[in-house]
């Protein structure tokens, strides 16, 4: 899932200054997993912003809200009918979110509430670690289901490098070398012959040319 911080109250202030009627907007998915964006966050969000006015003599109107989704089209529909009350939006949703929003809302000023992070999982609560960058050409068949890209500091294709020590990357010591991991995942499933073989390196130059990537369904188009 994507994974989202919330920004700092101080910072959610400046963006807002100079704006009288502004609606909080939260999104039910990736955000309210990593408990940055959902209901409860909108809300605990809403009311600080209305203490805050109160206390600076401010006569804001702080309005919540909060979608299934803000990256479809269907659900971001359902504020057409009020987003004009609004001289902005303040969405708690992923970046994704926010850039849809603004594409289709122009004339309302559509503010990040949170800062986007990576693509991740939950190790428990309060703790989200990076297991994907969306690199488009995935090679998880190929290490065991271990990514090195999103988990290697260095993105070595064919690891470990030479600073590892004791399986421990030597960027960050706390962190395990990925492909330590690897290692002993392909020796665990019986495979540890696949380690031998060269990998090419990630060409970024297609990966990521000409721009924002795009994927095209024939079969479920309408």
């Amino acid at each position: 899932m994507i994974i989202a911080d919330k920004k700092p109250i101080e910072e959610i202030i400046e963006e807002i200054k100079g704006f009288q009627r502004i609606l909080v907007l939260g999104c039910n998915e990736c955000v309210t997993v990593c408990e940055a964006g959902g209901k409860k966050e909108v809300e605990v969000l809403a009311s600080l912003l209305r203490m805050h006015s109160i206390k600076e003599g401010e006569k804001k109107t702080i309005d919540e809200r909060t979608l299934e989704r803000q990256c479809d089209h269907e659900y971001i529909e359902e504020v057409r009918d009020i987003i004009d009350q609004y001289d902005a939006v303040l969405s708690l949703a992923c970046g994704v979110g926010v850039q849809f929003m603004a594409e289709k809302y122009k004339t309302t000023p559509v503010l990040p509430g949170v800062n986007t992070c990576f693509l991740g999982a939950t190790e428990q609560r309060g703790v989200w670690t990076e297991r994907c960058q969306a690199c488009g050409s995935c090679v998880l068949a190929a290490t065991a289901g271990i990514c090195p890209i999103s988990r290697c500091a260095k993105r070595v294709m064919n690891g470990p490098c030479g600073g590892s020590t004791k399986g421990k990357c030597e960027i960050n010591p706390e962190l395990d070398c990925v492909w330590q991991l690897i290692i002993d995942r392909l020796k665990a499933l019986g495979r540890l012959d696949d380690y031998e073989i060269v990998a090419p390196i990630k060409d970024w130059s297609t990966e990521r040319a000409g721009g924002p990537r795009k994927v095209t369904r024939e079969d479920v188009q309408v």
